[in-house]
């Protein structure tokens, strides 16, 4: 199965990659991982990439590319892959479909966004040891301390309301049409988040063997 993760930034798609690579024995591509791996490795992709990154540039689209066919030509991917983070827009889809780069499914994750706005801005971290919380789903026993060093929580910038809703409006202009570039092909597949994640999780593998019938 190869299979594309797509949905707003806080949906979840992270959990959802681990569980159905836990469960279908197929690797997550990352492509932040990807290109930290490849820069680790000196490939010739990664050195160009580094120099780019160093630049303070963004790594082009083909770049990125050459990296996941490298990547998906591995042992480890020849059952199927999941795609996590890439494509963002319809052009590095076409891209990957001139690569001969065959998806069987794009899996959609639809969480509201005042849902996203909520369970992220909700996030507490602690800067001395790491920990974290959210103040309604997992609070510290005062709900503004680290239960295990006592340092005061803090909200990282990621997940402050404005830069939440500003990553959401960047979804919906570039990355949610390739919902409709997907659908076009009969390979779109949309699940609901619910509230709980042993549901949500229930609800994407029912969607996928359904799909796969």
């Amino acid at each position: 199965m190869k299979l594309i993760l797509l949905g707003a930034p806080g949906a979840g798609k992270g959990t959802q990659a681990e569980n159905i690579s836990g469960h279908y024995g197929i690797p997550t591509i990352s492509t932040g991982n990807m290109i930290r791996a490849a820069i680790h490795n000196g490939t010739a992709l990664g050195k160009q990439a580094e120099s780019l990154i160093n630049a303070g540039k963004l790594v082009p689209d083909e770049v990125v590319i050459g990296m996941i066919r490298e990547r998906l030509a591995e042992e480890d991917c020849k059952n199927g892959f999941i795609l996590d983070g890439f494509p963002r827009t319809i052009p590095q889809a076409e891209a990957l479909e001139k690569m001969g780069i065959e998806i069987d499914m794009a899996l959609s994750l639809e969480v509201a966004d005042e849902k996203i706005v909520k369970r992220m801005s909700g996030r507490r971290v602690c800067p001395a040891c790491g920990m974290t919380y959210h103040v309604d789903f997992k609070p510290s026993k005062d709900n503004k301390h680290c239960d295990e060093c006592k340092t005061e929580l803090i909200v990282r910038k990621d997940d402050h309301p404005d830069t939440v809703l500003d990553r959401l409006k960047t979804y919906h202009e570039t990355t949610e049409p390739l919902k409709a570039f997907y659908e076009a092909r009969g390979k779109l597949v949309q699940v609901e988040g619910r509230e709980e994640l042993a549901e949500t999780t229930k609800a994407t593998f029912e969607a996928i063997e359904a799909f796969l019938q």
